[in-house]
């Protein structure tokens, strides 16, 4: 039976209970599903927040493989996030209830070089709780 790819993106600057949903649920989409987490560059961290995070792109990518929420984890593109997705070659692509940013054209920017690709949208959990600005300590679930 073939894999699914689905892919995410998100900085992950510390991990807890809204990523933990995320994850489960972009698992969810697919009974046979292969998850690639894509883990946000410092530098666009810093271009697209306004601020560095708290842990650098290298400490974030490891905390996802230590808890082994995707199946493969990478690190994002520095300037443009097309290519490493076209790498993935993903089936889903699941973003975050509040993701904004490259998605305005990703499904057309996608298919202009030639991946078919379904994008959904995934819920929020606990939103008004498990946001990382609101989070007084960065920390990893354990």
């Amino acid at each position: 039976m073939k894999k699914i790819k689905i892919m995410v993106f998100g900085t992950f600057d510390g991990l807890h209970k809204g990523h933990v949903s995320f994850f489960k649920q972009a698992r969810a989409l697919a009974p046979n599903s292969f998850l690639i987490v894509s883990v946000a560059r410092d530098i666009n961290v810093q271009r697209i927040k306004g601020h560095k995070p708290f842990f650098g792109e290298k400490g974030r990518l490891a905390m996802i493989k230590e808890h082994k929420f995707g199946d493969k984890v990478v690190l994002g593109g520095t300037k443009n996030y097309l290519p490493h997705v076209l790498k993935e070659s993903p089936d889903i692509i699941a973003l975050g209830y509040d993701q904004r940013s490259y998605v305005k054209n990703l499904k057309k920017d996608l298919k202009n070089k030639g991946i078919l690709v379904s994008i959904v949208r995934l819920k929020s959990y606990q939103a008004n709780v498990y946001k990382n600005h609101l989070l007084k300590n960065k920390k990893v679930i354990k």
